[in-house]
């Protein structure tokens, strides 16, 4: 039970969460936008990769500029929310890294659409470590998307950020919720 509690529990760096619950509530509806406008292009047979490099070039990359300017409205930036930051860029490095494997391996884009699960899981288990034990459960629900993801591979950037979206969204309107309790 104890152990059940030091691994599941919150850290004491768990508070700057509620500084970030709006922001992965909006983070949640982004990676549905980014995500099935991928399955989009997908399904309308876009084989070309500079499309998906594209949107998850500069459409990310833009969207996580705004994503920190409004999380500094909030206040000064801690230095857990900084490694935060490194850990979700470093999401997106990996998402383009698959990229490119897949062009060096020579395969067609999006074959390994599915690694995005795998590095992505990786990053909510760091966060669990950081935060909270509860990311343990989201890396593994991210993680575990791998088998409808092969299953249907024509939605699985869909099925991917629906996935990833439900994580975020939950954790931010916890988050969210909590702040606001605590205001006045």
């Amino acid at each position: 039970r104890a152990l059940g509690g030091r691994l599941l529990g919150e850290t004491h760096h768990a508070g700057v969460l509620e500084n970030w619950g709006q922001l992965w509530i909006y983070h949640s509806v982004a990676l549905l936008v980014f995500f099935g406008t991928t399955n989009l292009l997908h399904l309308a047979g876009v084989t070309a990769r500079w499309p998906y490099v594209l949107l998850f070039t500069v459409g990310l990359g833009a969207w996580a500029a705004l994503f920190w300017a409004l999380r500094r409205k909030g206040g000064p930036v801690s230095f857990v929310e900084r490694q935060l930051a490194h850990v979700w860029g470093s999401g997106i490095v990996a998402i383009n890294l698959v990229f490119l494997v897949e062009w060096l391996l020579g395969l067609p884009v999006l074959s390994l659409i599915t690694m995005i699960a795998v590095t992505n899981g990786m990053l909510f288990m760091v966060k669990a470590g950081i935060l909270s034990g509860f990311y343990y459960f989201q890396a593994a629900a991210v993680i575990l998307a791998i088998l409808p993801m092969t299953w249907f591979p024509r939605f699985a950037p869909l099925i991917f950020g629906m996935v990833a979206a439900a994580c975020f969204f939950v954790t931010g309107l916890k988050y969210r919720l909590r702040r606001q309790r605590k205001e006045p």
